[in-house]
């Protein structure tokens, strides 16, 4: 197993949702978040709630997409960053609220690790 893939499963185990983990073409560095949005619509679209792991700056730009209509809203998320969305109807482009946003020290911190 290649290192993405070893990290998404890592995740996914620690989280006991291994058996769930699903991989999108679309999450990759170079995929296209309307195919993206439009395979979560459609696989998942009756989901509470959906966990996306990725990398940058691709996961940044979805996000300041989902919560701006616009790729360039100044969202950052460092490696091994983590954020909440709210989304009542998922569409491209502005349609989700961030409710937080923790960067690695945090989530190191709240893991009871030193930051």
């Amino acid at each position: 197993m290649r290192g993405r893939a070893r990290r998404r499963r890592f995740v996914a185990d620690v989280l006991g949702k291994a058996k769930k983990l699903k991989f999108s073409e679309w999450l990759k560095p170079s995929g296209s978040p309307k195919e993206l949005v439009e395979e979560l619509r459609g696989k998942h679209g009756n989901c509470k709630s959906v966990m996306l792991v990725g990398h940058e700056p691709y996961l940044s730009r979805l996000v300041s997409l989902l919560i701006t209509g616009d790729t360039r809203a100044g969202i950052t998320l460092k490696k091994g960053g983590i954020c909440k969305l709210a989304v009542e109807r998922l569409r491209l482009g502005n349609c989700a609220r961030l409710e937080w946003l923790l960067q690695p020290g945090q989530t190191r911190r709240l893991a009871g690790k030193k930051a």
